[in-house]
C-alpha cells in the first residue's frame, strides 16, 4: 500500500455531480452503454493491456453545512472528516469487487474516486456498475507550453524596488496602511518551488529563521518520473521547471534587498508539486488539492485541516490531452476546496483572443476565480483566454477579473538569487491571490468568506482595461462591464480594502505561521447551474483607483520568454 493510500493524500476529483446522490447497489447494473461512461482515450489505451484509469463514483459527499460554519477550525475538520468517511463507506463495494478481480488500485477521498490498473475487460465491468459515474484516462500526454502562446520579456533583470505589476494592483498603498498579508497562508500548486530562494525562504511557513520543518508545508504528488531533477516524493520543496518558483514569488516574494516581487510579502506560503516538469494528470492535480484541504506530515500521515491555507493559486490548466476529457474531472475537488474555506484562484489560459477560450479545468468552473492578463498599459494581452465558460448552461462569465501578466519579473529556480521575466495568465493569477491575502489581512472579518470576497474584488475592480480590437463574446461587448474579455476589470487591492470598514478594534498587524480561526459571515448561495450534457445539477456560490501607466517601463517590452504552464 502506497504512502498516498495510507494517508489519504491520494486525490479525488472530477464530476459535475450533485452534492448528494442517493446510494446505489454496489454491484448494480446500468442501462448506459460502455462508451457513455468511458472516455474514448481509455478504450484506446486499454486495447494493449492494463493502464491506470480514473474511476469516479456517483455518490459524492454533501458539504453544504460547511458554508454556514463560523468556527473555521471546525469547518476544516468537518469537510475533511465528511469527505474521508463518505469515501470509505461508499467505496467499500467497489473495493471488494476490485479485490476479487485481483486488480491494483488507489483510493481517494477529496472527491470520491479511485485509480485502477485496468484492461479493456475490467473497464467494461466497471462501466456496468451503477456506483461508477465515469472512467477517464490518467495518462500525461502534454508538454508544458502551448507553442502558439505569445510571451514577452522585459530587458532589465536587476531590482526595480517594486515590480510594475505589484504597483499596478495598488499593493504598496495597502502596505502603507500596515497590512502586507500578515496572518495569511497562500498555497501554490505548480511545478514545485525553490524554497531556499532569497526572495522566498523567509516567507515559507516551514522556515522559522533557523531551521526548516517541511511537515504540513510541502507535498510532492510526483511518485514516478524519468530523469526529473527533483526526483520523486521530494522531502522538501523543489522545482523541476521554474514556473512554480516564479508564481510563488509573485504572491509573496521579497528578498529585502530591492527585489520586491510579491503582492503580499507579509503572507506565508506552502506548496505542492502537481506536475512532472510541466506535465500533470487529473490525479496529480487532485492530490495537491487534497493535501491543502488537510495538510499532512512528510509521511502522508496525521492530517490536520487546521493548517490548511486560506488561498490557493493555480497557474495551470488540465486539457483533454492530460485526461480531463469530460471537463468535469476537477469540479468536485474544486468545489470541496472552496467548501473548506479556501479561496481558489485560477489562470484563464493562454488561448486567446478568440471567444470561449477559457475552455479547460479549473478555469471553467464557477468556484474558480478566473484571471485574465493585462500589460503595463492596462491593455488585455492577446493571448489571454476569453469567456464565456461553455461548461455550464447558461454559459458562465469568465474571466471574473484581470491582473498584470505580461513581462512579469519574479524569482526562478536557477539559483537562490535568480530572476526572470515571463508572460501569461499564469503570471496574472498570483497577483490576484496576493490581493486576496492583503484584503483578508486588512479586513479579517472576511476571512474564508469566499462569496463576499469575490463580490468585493469584482465591485472594486478598475474597469479601465483596453481590448484591442474590441470584441463581443457571449453576446457581451468588451465595452460593457462585466464582459467575457477581462471580466470586471483590473484587480485593485487598495480599492478593495477601502470599500469595507476596518474591524473594531483594529487588529495588531502581527505575523503568524498558521491560519487564524476568525468567524466569517455566512456566504450567500445562488441558484444552481445546470449542465445540458447531464441531468445532474451543480451548486455554485454567488458570484477606483487607477494606477498611472509607466510609459518608461513599457518601452522595455521585447523578446519572448520560454516558460508558460499549459495555457496558464
Amino acid at each position: 500500500m502506497t504512502r498516498r493510500i495510507a494517508s489519504g493524500i491520494a486525490v479525488g476529483m472530477f464530476l459535475l455531480l450533485p452534492a448528494v446522490i442517493s446510494p446505489v447497489p454496489a454491484n448494480g447494473s446500468t442501462s448506459r452503454a460502455l462508451p457513455d461512461k468511458v472516455a474514448p482515450e481509455v478504450l484506446a489505451e486499454t486495447s494493449q493491456g492494463r493502464v491506470p484509469v480514473v474511476v469516479f463514483l456517483d455518490d459524492q459527499a454533501d458539504l453544504s453545512a460547511a458554508l454556514g460554519m463560523k468556527d473555521q477550525d471546525a469547518r476544516g475538520w468537518y469537510v475533511y472528516t465528511t469527505l474521508r468517511q463518505h469515501a470509505e463507506r461508499t467505496q467499500a463495494g467497489l473495493r471488494a469487487f476490485l479485490d476479487a478481480e485481483g486488480a491494483s488500485y488507489q483510493s481517494y477521498w477529496a472527491a470520491n474516486m479511485m485509480i485502477v490498473d485496468a484492461d479493456r475487460r475490467l473497464v467494461g465491468l466497471l462501466s456496468a456498475r451503477s456506483d461508477v459515474a465515469q472512467v477517464d484516462s490518467n495518462r500525461p500526454l502534454r508538454w508544458i507550453e502551448e507553442p502558439s502562446a505569445p510571451v514577452l520579456r522585459a530587458r532589465p533583470q536587476s531590482p526595480r524596488v517594486v515590480e510594475w505589476g505589484v504597483m499596478n494592483v495598488n499593493a504598496p498603498s495597502v502596505w502603507a496602511t500596515g497590512f502586507t498579508g500578515q496572518g495569511i497562508v497562500i498555497a501554490d500548486l505548480d511545478t514545485g518551488i525553490r524554497w531556499t530562494h532569497a526572495a522566498l525562504k523567509d516567507h515559507y511557513r516551514g522556515w522559522n529563521g533557523t531551521t526548516a520543518d517541511h511537515n504540513y508545508n510541502w507535498h510532492d504528488a510526483i511518485h514516478a518520473a524519468i530523469a526529473n531533477p527533483c526526483g520523486t516524493d521530494a522531502p522538501f520543496p523543489c522545482d523541476d521547471n521554474g514556473h512554480g518558483t516564479h508564481t510563488t514569488g509573485t504572491t509573496s516574494g521579497d528578498d529585502g534587498l530591492g527585489n520586491q516581487i510579491g503582492v503580499a510579502p507579509g503572507a506565508k506560503w506552502i506548496g505542492c508539486r502537481n506536475m512532472d516538469q510541466g506535465t500533470g494528470t487529473p490525479v496529480t492535480y487532485t492530490e495537491c488539492f487534497q493535501f491543502i484541504i488537510a495538510p499532512t506530515d512528510l509521511n502522508g500521515l496525521n492530517p490536520n485541516p487546521s493548517l490548511r491555507p486560506l488561498v490557493v493559486n493555480n497557474s495551470w490548466t488540465c486539457p483533454v490531452s492530460e485526461g480531463c476529457t469530460t471537463r468535469a474531472e476537477l469540479e468536485t475537488i474544486v468545489n470541496n476546496t472552496q467548501a473548506a474555506g479556501i479561496f481558489v484562484v485560477g489562470a484563464a489560459g493562454n488561448s486567446g483572443p478568440a471567444c470561449s477560450t477559457v475552455a479547460d479545468p479549473p478555469a471553467i468552473y464557477s468556484a474558480t476565480f478566473t484571471t485574465g492578463a493585462i500589460d503595463i498599459t492596462n491593455t488585455l494581452a492577446g493571448f489571454s483566454g476569453r469567456g464565456p465558460s461553455t461548461y455550464y448552461t447558461p454559459n458562465l462569465l469568465k474571466p471574473e477579473i484581470s491582473a498584470p501578466g505580461v513581462a512579469v519579473r519574479s524569482a526562478t529556480f536557477a539559483s537562490d538569487n535568480a530572476y526572470t521575466t515571463q508572460s501569461g495568465t499564469s503570471m496574472a493569477a498570483p497577483h490576484v491571490a496576493g490581493v486576496v491575502a492583503l484584503l483578508w489581512s486588512a479586513r479579517p472579518q472576511f476571512l474564508r468568506d469566499i462569496a463576499a470576497t469575490k463580490t468585493i474584488l469584482e465591485n472594486t475592480a478598475n474597469p479601465a482595461v483596453t481590448v484591442n480590437p474590441a470584441q463581443t463574446c457571449g453576446s457581451t461587448s468588451s465595452t460593457t462591464i462585466p464582459n467575457n474579455s477581462f471580466g470586471y476589470g483590473r484587480v485593485d487591492a487598495l480599492a478593495a480594502v477601502n470599500s469595507v470598514p476596518s474591524p473594531t478594534p483594529t487588529p495588531t498587524a502581527t505575523s503568524t505561521s498558521t491560519p487564524t480561526s476568525t468567524p466569517t459571515s455566512t456566504p450567500t448561495i445562488t441558484p444552481t447551474v445546470t449542465r445540458t450534457a447531464t441531468p445532474f445539477t451543480v451548486a455554485v456560490p454567488v458570484p477606483t483607483l487607477s494606477f498611472p501607466v509607466l510609459a518608461l517601463l513599457a518601452a522595455t517590452l521585447a523578446v519572448a520568454s520560454p516558460l508558460l504552464i499549459r495555457r496558464g
